[in-house]
């Protein structure tokens, strides 16, 4: 079963996420509400994929993606997908330099999401 965890602030985000992948198959999905529950998660279930916010409280995004990746376990080898605000270039070259593999805009679509994975694979 492929391990996946949801990383934002915002529940909404996060129900979005978990709700539009709950169905696809294999999946076993985990939830962090902050950077710093992501990298504790993350060390703990060794996620296939990881998709993080950028803008969160006690630890942001790039932080935790840094940490994720340098973690001596399954996780450092993870995809990891940034979700972005429209507009935020800068965040996303700071986000390729501490590991991100890919991005999503949000807001974002159910199926933008499903493509995603799909493409992933």
């Amino acid at each position: 079963m492929r391990s996946v965890l949801i990383v934002d602030d915002d529940p909404f985000i996060r129900k979005l996420v978990s709700t539009t992948l709950e169905d696809v198959a294999g999946f076993q999905l985990h939830e962090a509400a902050n950077g710093v529950e992501a990298v504790e998660l993350a060390a703990e279930v060794h996620p296939e994929l990881v998709f993080l916010d950028i803008d969160m409280p006690r630890m942001d995004g790039i932080e935790a993606c840094r940490l994720i990746r340098a973690q001596d376990n399954g996780a450092a080898k993870a995809t990891i997908v940034m979700l972005t605000a429209a507009g935020a270039l800068e965040n996303e070259t700071r986000a390729r330099s501490a590991g991100a593999d890919l991005f999503l805009t949000k807001p974002f679509s159910p199926l933008d999401l499903l493509r995603l994975v799909d493409e992933l694979a």
